[in-house]
């Protein structure tokens, strides 16, 4: 009803009243009393300001009477307008006012509350408290929803909103909540509501005296659209009224009945003519599932448009199946259409698992559990169900979590331990001996949490009261109660909602009073009548009134009572239940009674059954059929149909089929019915349809002899008479022509007058009836036939039909003319053209012609003449048009011959057979009528010609039709070469042979056994055989082991000592019945040498197996790091056997010793090269014997071990690195091991680079390199390595050219000058001892070999002063090679650190000596040894010698670190100059390399 706008100021005053407590509602009945007043006297201002006129004309704008006819009907356009525009004025008239008065009410209420807070004292801090709390609210999906809660404290709390205890951030989904605050009044509205926005909703509020929560639940549920109740069965509901619409719809091809698989993807479609076709205004059209209006969903998509309505079903499931009907509005009402979808089982994951449930529902939803039932699939063939499994999965997840451990036996569950607020998706599994089934489909989402609406249930409102008819003041029990209430009173009417054999559900009504608080509810139980009650355990807090209870015994009564229990304690116990007991109160239902079934169509029979006597909360019907003679049962529905009467389609025309019928329940399945009567698959009696055709074929004048064709529909049943009709053209009334009806399809008229014209009808006749009569012929004229030449032949028929080619078969003439018939000429059109062309240039002799070379669903239509010596007389009527198109499901005439009898036959197959239908077998299109050649047999839909005395009297074409089976037909033709093989398998049937599936063969078995068998296809436990050896029975005797098995077939015979007396033939003859059969091996001369080396060989290998011996002898293995392994295994080994290593028979003897107990021995070669050539043995030796493994590596084997080398080092090379030296530049590829035998070539410019002194190739064990000496601009260009493995080349690359090129050649001029000056600088070759120990007063004399170009300087040196020669220190240098320091008569002064400084302008180099000076008749000091030679420059003036430098080893390759990806056997190679000291004139080339490496 709508309402007048209130001033802001009592609306905010009339929304913070509603939040108060009952104790407020005093306040709230004055402030609505007050508020309903002031909308009275609105509404009457209103009222009082409509009525006054609202305009007046002035005088001078007044009309005349002749103008007031054009005023008024201006008035009466513009009248509406006005009256609106008047009301629009008041309105905003009105609303003008009250923003007044709101302006002066506010300004008036703040002059007070300023004054009032100038007097008020200060407020005392306060926790927060929820004036009004939370509701909880059930709606419906995509509307909003506004949880309000009213707060007070102080400070102000602050208020955060919270789902599922997870912190609401409106920003995180922008539009779908909005939090609101105004004056105290909090707010939270959630927008569009989805099913994953069910869930628990807090509001917490917080301020520095504490914190309150207030919850509620908010359930969100999907529309499922009210269910309709179908009047009739499987039709869908009636209209409850008719909605026109200007359309007019015409259905034309629509969908038929469909069969679907489990998984897959279907679309029904229905095309139509709409008029008139707007593209923007397609027809109003609806679905329905049996009784059910489909709407769009995840499993139904739906679309019109283009002429063609269609439902998309994209993931077929049983829950699909039903009666389908498509309803369309039109002009006149409605125009609809049915047709019934099956959708079978999908493949079971195990075999014999059963099919998966379907119709999975959820109910009964709460805080505690959620009931979940379905339906139970049909079963056939497999074993029964034993239970079943419910999963679940909560929205938005893709886990699937199993809810109940053991299986579960009744269709419904309480599935339990959900958490509150959350939304649930479940799915159920059957279980029977052989499995576990697919998932049905999963249900709806549905929210965990009770069920509570925005109104106020009858458990919460106490009484209404109106005032003025207008507004209600709500007042609730809980307001009642108020803070008084603290304990819960105990719950009442305590029952048991629902027993089964599985669980009990309690349910009870919540207590009264039940307090503010938040309540829960504990469960004790009695066995019996004893009052020793005890608590269940739950597993989770029951806050609901109802419960599932569990783990019950069987066959034990028990009693129940309930406790509510609440934060300040529990109430008392509830009255206990009556006793309950765990049981199936209803059990599966009884089974239907007769079941009727009676004839469809072709496809389909119509079933008929009497309900169960017992039905048992009965679910629906499962419908089974099964052919006559397979005792295999089909399903053919796959969902429960709820009706007593059902189609079955897809059935095969021409069979036999029985049906059985079986109720449903929650309970699973009940006894099958008894079943049908056999029924024979065909369409229902009717009358037959008209015949057609009418032609005349011959007239003498009184009479006239007329043929007619068969009707196209024979109503299931044989035509047993035709009644003939005659008028003359002059008249109206038909006359029959006999009393007695005809029974062929040839009549001659009599007592005809001759000169008339004269018109015939048919009528076809059969069980059913008289059929319609046929139209009227075209007139004949009743004029004697004269002419020489034949009249037409009639009765013209197809056979044989094929993509390319027919059969046409025609009758001869009755009028045959002057002359006999001589032969006939065939002519044929495209339908619908007139011209037509001859098909035999030549007239057959024969009734018949195979028509070849048409095309492929082209429709011909054909004439035929028949021609005596008089010419070729008259056509016959045009035939109907057949399309050369081969039926589907054609077979075409088989031969063979029977397994049993050996008897030749022929057998056709026809795709579909009637009731009527007859195989009609012809020989050259001639009925065959010796019966002492052939027999024909008939059984369903297959028909056998047996040949009884086969001959080449039976050669020909052989061709069989089957009537009343839509033309179905075949021809064969029986070949001499095609009945000479059929003979001779005939005769191996009449003589059977026992077929072998292996002639007589030998093996060589362990210890030199020779072994002889052969295996048959099949032999029986009664056979007999016997081994012939060079024409003498062996038996089995000593040496002899003669057996067989019949399962396999085969018969053996093992010669233990085979030796060159066993030399000869051999040869086994069986006898199992009436068959025989013999095979003979002959094992002579060369043969028999092999059989005789591999047995003695054999022998010899047993022999040796009996102590240690080799299982797998010597063989080779590269492991990763290109180690080569040779490798062996052992057996029967003990502790003391001995295993030992030679190569070139010199044992190896390995740092751990071999350990045959291990099973296998393996002998490492490192580093492998040409040099680890040569032959290996391992010996295996104990007490018992030894055995010996010989392995030579050379020739191929060492080409394959190599081989195998590269192919890990080629795998593991890096990219090509390029290295400046002295010499030239240098690229490099590391692998984790190079040999020279690997297979390497280099590569520049596609050429291929052989070693020279310009490109030197080499390498390392673990590079290959090439350097390039003194490079020239000609050596540019790009660069690759290949190694081959011998199946695969890898190769790597690198372009030496451009800046590369550049920077490299720099580097090498570079270091070629370096290693220049190092080789030039002066040097102490040699001479200088380390320390010298000398004896006073004797004279020392220092001499060594220096070198330089040019001559270098030489400076000696005592403790870092410079020695200035003299007579006590002579210093000499002598062909500027040999520098001396002469000391003589030393002393103890003399002792001291001595150095030579060598030196020219390329460098030099520094040397020290230790001299120790001791008195005559001292001990001799010991030595303290320095270096042999220490680096250093020459000394500065006052500055400290430097720090002596270990000298670095020579080099005999540059190579820079290669990269941590390859690990190297080797040590990483040095700089290639000789050591310098840290303070040579030139820069240290020990400290880095000299050009950084290049890819």
């Amino acid at each position: 009803m709508p309402t007048k706008a209130m001033p802001f100021h009592q609306q905010k005053q009339k929304q913070v009243s509603q939040g108060y407590q009952s104790t407020k509602h005093v306040h709230q009945i004055q402030s609505r009393t007050s508020s309903s007043k002031s909308v009275k006297k609105e509404q009457v201002e209103t009222t009082q300001a409509m009525a006054q006129p609202a305009y007046k004309l002035p005088a001078f704008r007044e009309r005349q009477p002749e103008g007031m006819q054009e005023y008024q009907r201006m008035a009466s356009h513009f009248g509406r307008d006005l009256t609106t525009l008047q009301h629009e004025l008041h309105r905003m008239k009105v609303a003008t006012q009250e923003q007044v008065e709101n302006i002066e009410i506010t300004r008036e209420v703040r002059e007070r509350m300023s004054v009032q807070r100038r007097d008020a004292p200060t407020e005392i801090p306060k926790g927060p408290d929820f004036l009004v709390g939370l509701r909880s609210h059930t709606v419906w999906e995509k509307t909003p929803v506004k949880l309000l809660c009213t707060v007070s404290g102080y400070p102000t709390p602050i208020v955060k909103w919270y789902k599922n205890d997870a912190v609401i951030d409106p920003l995180s989904v922008p539009g779908k909540y909005k939090i609101e605050n105004k004056y105290g009044v909090h707010g939270l509205i959630i927008s569009r509501c989805s099913v994953a926005d069910s869930g628990v909703y807090s509001a917490v509020a917080i301020n520095s005296q504490g914190k309150v929560v207030s919850r509620a639940t908010v359930c969100v549920r999907r529309a499922t659209g009210p269910g309709e109740i179908s009047h009739l069965p499987g039709q869908v509901p009636l209209l409850s009224g008719i909605r026109r619409s200007k359309l007019e719809v015409f259905l034309l091809d629509s969908f038929g009945v469909t069969f679907g698989t489990e998984g897959e993807s279907l679309t029904l479609v229905a095309n139509m003519v709409v008029v008139p076709d707007l593209p923007n205004l397609p027809p109003e059209v609806m679905w329905y599932r049996d009784d059910t209006l489909l709407k769009p969903s995840r499993w139904v998509e739906m679309s019109v448009g283009g002429g063609t309505a269609k439902l998309s079903l994209p993931h077929l499931n049983k829950d699909d199946e039903g009666l389908y009907t498509l309803r369309i509005w039109t002009k006149d009402g409605t125009t609809e259409h049915s047709a019934y979808l099956f959708v079978k089982d999908a493949a079971p994951t195990v075999k014999g698992a059963p099919g998966a449930p379907m119709d999975v529902t959820v109910s009964d939803a709460n805080k505690d559990y959620i009931l979940v039932s379905w339906k139970p699939p049909n079963l056939t063939s497999e074993s029964p169900i034993t239970g079943y499994f419910v999963d679940r999965r909560k929205s938005g997840t893709s886990d699937w979590v199993q809810c109940n451990p053991t299986p579960v036996k009744v269709c419904k569950f309480p599935v339990q331990g959900l958490t509150e607020g959350a939304s649930y998706h479940f799915r159920v599994r059957a279980v029977n001996s052989a499995g576990i089934s697919l998932p049905s489909r999963m249900s709806t989402g549905v929210t965990a949490a009770d069920e509570e609406s925005d109104v106020q249930d009858i458990f919460i409102v106490t009484t209404v009261i109106k005032i003025e008819g207008k507004y209600d003041i709500v007042v609730q029990k809980e307001e009642l109660q108020g803070v008084c209430v603290t304990l819960t009173g105990p719950p009442t009417d305590v029952h048991a909602s629902e027993i089964n054999q599985t669980y009990i559900v309690l349910s009870w009504n919540p207590p009264s009073p039940r307090g503010q608080a938040a309540l829960w509810y504990l469960i004790e139980k009695s066995l019996g009548d004893s009052n020793f009650w005890q608590r269940l355990d739950t597993g989770v807090q029951v806050r609901s009134p109802r419960c599932p209870i569990f783990d019950l015994e069987d066959k034990k009564a028990y009693r129940f009572r309930v406790i509510s229990v609440n934060k300040h304690g529990p109430s008392e116990p509830s009255e206990p239940t009556a006793l309950l007991q765990k049981a199936d109160p209803y059990g599966v239902p009884s089974a239907p009674g007769q079941v009727l079934a009676s004839r469809n169509t072709k496809t389909s029979a119509f079933v008929h059954w009497e309900p169960p006597k017992n039905p048992n909360n009965l679910m629906g019907y499962y419908v089974d059929c099964s052919v006559v003679g397979s005792k295999i049962w089909t399903p053919c529905n796959h969902r429960p149909y709820k009706h007593t009467r059902f189609v079955v389609h897809g059935l095969t025309p021409g069979d036999t089929y029985i049906f059985r019928v079986q109720a449903v329940n929650a309970y699973g399945l009940g006894e099958e019915s008894l079943e049908s009567a056999p029924l024979f698959i065909d369409a229902a009696l009717t009358a037959p349809s008209a015949p057609y055709g009418i032609s005349l074929l011959s007239c003498d004048g009184s009479s006239m002899t007329v043929a007619w064709k068969r009707p196209k529909r024979t109503g299931g049943s044989r035509i047993t008479s035709y009644y003939l009709d005659k008028r003359e053209v002059e008249s109206v009334n038909w006359k029959e022509v006999s009393s007695s009806p005809a029974t062929k399809r040839v009549f001659k008229v009599e007592n005809l007058t001759a000169g008339l014209f004269y018109e015939f009808k048919v009528q076809a006749a059969n069980l059913a009836g008289v059929g319609l009569p046929s139209e009227p012929s075209r007139p004949f004229a009743c004029e004697a036939w004269t002419m020489p030449q034949p009249g037409p032949a009639y009765d013209l028929s197809f056979w044989e039909v094929r993509d390319d080619s027919l059969l046409l078969q025609w009758k001869a003439p009755v009028y045959s003319g002057a002359s006999p018939v001589t032969g006939y000429i065939v002519e044929m059109a495209q339908k619908g053209s007139p011209d037509f062309v001859v098909v035999n240039t030549e007239a057959v002799n024969r009734c018949y012609l195979k028509v070849t070379g048409l095309e492929t669903g082209t429709s011909y239509v054909f004439k035929v003449y028949a021609v005596n010596v008089s010419g070729k007389g008259k056509a016959s009527d045009v035939s109907e048009a057949v399309c050369a198109k081969t039926l589907p499901g054609t077979k075409e005439i088989v031969s063979g011959v029977d397994e049993q009898t050996g008897d030749i036959f022929l057998s056709f197959e026809a795709p579909e057979v009637s009731a009527l239908s007859e195989f009609i077998w012809s020989k050259s299109y001639k009925d065959i009528t010796d019966s002492n050649r052939v027999a024909v047999s008939t059984v369903g839909r297959c028909s056998r010609l047996t040949l009884l005395k086969p001959e080449k009297e039976d050669l020909g074409i052989y061709s069989v039709a089957v009537t009343e089976a839509g033309g179905a037909s075949a021809s064969h033709t029986l070949t001499e070469e095609e009945l000479k093989k059929m003979l001779e398998l005939s005769y191996n049937i009449r003589n059977p042979i026992v077929p072998l599936k292996t002639e007589l063969n030998y093996e060589i078995l362990e210890k030199g056994h020779v072994r002889f068998w052969v295996q048959a296809q099949k032999i029986s436990s009664a056979v007999s055989y016997r081994f012939i050896v060079n024409d003498k029975e062996v038996t089995g005797a000593e040496g002899h082991k003669i057996s067989h098995d019949v399962s396999t077939g085969i018969i053996q015979m093992t010669v233990e000592h085979f030796t060159r007396a066993n030399e000869g033939t051999y040869t086994l003859q069986i006898h199992d019945g009436k068959a025989k059969s013999q095979s003979s091996l002959v094992l002579i001369g060369d043969v028999f040498k092999v059989a005789l080396k591999e047995a003695e060989f054999q022998r010899k290998e047993h022999i040796r197996k009996q102590g240690p011996h080799f299982s797998e002898y010597l063989t080779f293995h590269v492991d990763d790091d290109c180690t080569v392994m040779l490798v062996c295994k052992l057996a029967n080994v003990k502790k003391d056997t001995t295993f030992h290593w030679f190569k070139e028979d010199e044992e190896i003897i390995l740092d751990v010793s071999p350990n045959p107990m291990s099973g296998s021995c393996a002998l490492p070669i490192p580093l492998f090269s040409r040099k680890d050539q040569g032959i290996y043995k391992a010996v295996l030796g104990d007490d018992r014997g030894k055995d010996t493994s010989v392995y030579d590596i050379s020739g191929q084997v060492f080409e394959e071990i190599i081989n195998a080398i590269a192919r890990i080092a080629g795998s593991s090379a890096s990219d090509l690195m390029m290295q400046c030296t002295p010499e030239g530049i240098r690229l490099q590829c590391y692998m984790k091991y190079y040999t020279e035998e690997m297979k390497t070539s280099w590569f520049h410019k596609e050429s291929k680079i052989a070693s020279s002194e310009k490109m030197r190739i080499g390498g390392t064990s673990e590079m290959a390199w090439m350097q390039i000496c003194e490079p020239t601009d000609r050596e540019k260009g790009h660069y690759s390595i290949e190694i081959h493995d011998g199946k695969n080349a890898h190769t790597r690359t690198f372009d030496l050219s451009g800046q590369a090129y550049t920077e490299a050649y720099a580097e090498f001029q570079r270091l070629k000058a370096a290693a220049f000056a190092e080789k030039n600088r002066g040097r102490v070759v040699g001479g200088l001892p380390d320390v010298v120990t000398i004896m006073e007063y004797k004279t020392l004399s220092l001499t060594c070999t220096v070198w330089g170009d040019p001559k270098p300087e030489v400076t000696w040196f005592k403790n870092e002063q410079e020695v200035v020669s003299d007579d006590h220190n002579q210093i000499s240098f002598e062909s500027g090679k040999f520098a001396s320091l002469t000391i003589k008569c030393v002393t103890v002064d003399d002792s001291g650190k001595y150095s030579i400084n060598v030196r020219n302008k390329y460098g030099g180099e520094f040397v020290e000596i230790t001299v120790s000076v001791y008195k005559q008749g001292e001990e001799i000091p010991e030595p303290k040894l320095g270096q042999t030679s220490r680096t250093s420059a020459a000394p500065k003036p006052a500055a400290p010698p430097s720090k002596p430098q270990t000298p670095t080893p020579s080099m005999k390759s540059p190579t820079p670190t290669p990269p941590q990806s390859v690990k190297s056997p080797t040590p990483t190679p040095k700089s290639p100059t000789p050591p310098r000291s840290t303070k040579s004139p030139t820069p240290p080339r020990f400290m880095r390399s000299p050009t950084p490496t290049k890819k």
